[in-house]
């Protein structure tokens, strides 16, 4: 069964979190929180570190907002009930619903945009992020799973 994607094409340039509706209002709360999050993290360290730096950060906030989040989660991979060799890891899976993958890169990210809606295709969350924390402001894509 092929799933849809509603892609945001462009990059959201973030100075501060934006409300936006993504289905329930508990998602929408959710979305709007981590979005937070990933604001003030980047907002306090600015751009330049690994993007590890911005990981450990993200998870004192998360904490901090008793947001229920997994880091780095493995998913495996299973073809006609045979699960192959080859996983993912999600950088961060918030609540079982919303897929974040975090990068602190200058330039073109674009290549990693797949990777979020590989993210969605094994893991059924309904939303995903690509963050990027590699240039002066903020900036992220969204990926909605449609059904």
């Amino acid at each position: 069964m092929i799933k849809n994607y509603n892609i945001n094409e462009g990059w959201i340039e973030v100075k501060e979190p934006i409300v936006d509706y993504y289905g329930t209002a508990s998602l929408n709360k959710l979305t709007y929180e981590v979005i937070g999050a990933c604001f003030d993290v980047h907002n306090e360290l600015g751009h330049g570190f690994l993007e590890a730096v911005y990981k450990d950060a993200l998870e004192i906030e998360f904490k901090k907002r008793n947001i229920n989040f997994e880091r780095e989660k493995k998913y495996e991979i299973c073809y006609k009930g045979i699960t192959l060799p080859h996983y993912y890891y999600a950088d961060f899976v918030i609540e079982n619903q919303l897929i974040l993958e975090l990068k602190a890169q200058e330039g073109n990210i674009e290549e990693h945009f797949k990777q979020v809606i590989n993210y969605l295709a094994v893991s059924k969350c309904e939303i995903g992020f690509l963050i990027n924390f590699g240039v002066e402001s903020l900036k992220y894509k969204r990926v909605l799973l449609t059904k």
